[in-house]
C-alpha cells in the first residue's frame, strides 16, 4: 500500500516544527534562569567542599608531623638499568 505526500500532510508537519521550535524558545526563556542558579548552587557547594577540606587540612599545629598516605615503594636497587660509566675528556 502506497500513499502520496499531499499538500495538507507537508504543511501541517512544518507548523508542526515551527510550533516545537517556538515553544521550546519560549520555555528556555522561562526556565533558564532558574536552571542557572540551580547550577550557581551546586558550583557553590561544591568549591565550598574543596575548600573546607584545604581549610582541615590546615588545622594542623605548627611543627606537628602528619602523615596522610603512605608513601609509594620503589624498585628495589636490584633491577638496575644500566651500570654509570664516568667519561673523562682525552686532549
Amino acid at each position: 500500500m502506497l500513499q502520496e505526500a499531499s499538500l495538507y500532510g507537508f504543511v501541517r508537519t512544518i507548523l508542526i516544527i515551527l510550533l516545537v521550535y517556538y515553544g521550546l524558545k519560549i520555555l528556555s526563556r522561562i526556565f533558564a534562569p532558574y536552571l542557572v542558579k540551580y547550577m550557581s548552587k551546586k558550583m557553590q557547594q561544591k568549591f565550598e567542599g574543596q575548600f573546607g577540606q584545604q581549610q582541615q587540612e590546615q588545622r594542623h599545629k605548627e611543627g606537628e608531623t602528619v602523615i596522610d598516605k603512605m608513601p609509594k615503594k620503589h624498585r628495589s636497587s636490584d633491577n638496575k638499568v644500566g651500570e654509570y660509566i664516568d667519561y673523562e675528556e682525552i686532549e
